[in-house]
């Protein structure tokens, strides 16, 4: 059921404490932690704490959650102080689109010129 937990779910495992990951920020409803290839200085993943499989979902579900992921990700920037030269918040929906974790996550991405468009 989406919201729930999975047992297969990587990032369900970090979030219960399953699995070790760099946690940067967390709150009652995220986890923000640090991404394990990164690639930028700043490169810091935000997940709500409940599973959806990817933003589309989240939104449909819980739109007060994507807020919650968004502002996270700009407490993210701050902290890394990469809010005042630029950042970027990424959310891959879907293999194509390069998301290979299916539990929706923001990548915040700073700290380096960014080119446009991406990939």
């Amino acid at each position: 059921m989406a919201g729930e937990p999975q047992a297969d779910c990587l990032f369900c495992k970090i979030v219960s404490g399953d699995i070790p990951a760099t946690i940067v920020r967390e709150t009652d409803t995220t986890v923000a932690f640090r991404d394990i290839n990164p690639q930028a200085p700043t490169h810091v993943l935000v997940i709500p704490r409940a599973h959806y499989p990817d933003a589309a979902a989240l939104a449909t579900a819980e739109p007060g959650l994507v807020a919650d992921v968004l502002r996270e990700a700009a407490e993210v920037a701050a902290e890394d102080k990469v809010d005042g030269t630029g950042y970027r918040v990424v959310f891959n929906t879907g293999a194509g689109a390069g998301q290979t974790v299916f539990h929706a996550h923001a990548h915040v991405l700073g700290g380096r010129g960014l080119e446009w468009p991406p990939g």
